[in-house]
């Protein structure tokens, strides 16, 4: 009988390695997708799904480019321009226009860095997919408006809403 009891739990022990294989061997392979290319010519078109890959990576291209041009801009503006111009002129005149001068310019500044904030929040939602669907309603925003603007959150309908809303509460 003891031999019996030892091959017994062989070949349980060999059924369970080769389940335990079989479980593992199964497992969903997850493949890297190839990262989608496309053209520096590619524009995209309405007869192409919706939010496919190709206009995620032609969204994405294109905000990437935008943000590295304004912060490009805005260091140039900054450590070359006018802004650091400490000159005192005896004329008061001179004093104001270069002060208003210096105003204008950083008002674009923030302008622009807030810009830049409106797209990194576009980026984050290209990697959450939820990219070219208005934040109120979920409906698509539409590729023209997109390209037009490619940091808008709201179809046009919805962005009236807001628009007219802010309003409101200004005049409060």
């Amino acid at each position: 009988m003891p031999k019996i009891a030892k091959t017994k739990n062989k070949v349980l022990k060999t059924k369970a390695k080769t389940v335990s294989k079989l479980k593992t061997s199964n497992k969903p392979k997850t493949d890297a997708k190839a990262p989608i290319k496309i053209s520096k010519t590619y524009l995209p078109k309405d007869n192409e799904k919706y939010m496919c890959e190709k206009h995620k990576v032609y969204f994405r291209i294109k905000l990437q480019d935008w943000k590295k041009e304004l912060i490009k801009s805005n260091n140039e503006a900054l450590y070359n321009g006018s802004l650091d111009d400490n000159s005192v002129s005896a004329d008061i005149v001179d004093q104001a226009s270069s002060y208003t001068d210096k105003n204008v310019e950083m008002k674009a500044i923030n302008r622009q860095i807030k810009l830049i904030s409106e797209i990194d929040k576009a980026l984050a939602r290209i990697r959450e997919d939820t990219y070219g669907y208005c934040l109120d309603t979920a409906e698509p925003i539409g590729l023209k408006r997109l390209m037009a603007r490619p940091v808008a959150k709201y179809t046009i309908a919805a962005q009236e809403k807001h628009e007219k809303d802010e309003k409101v509460h200004a005049d409060d």
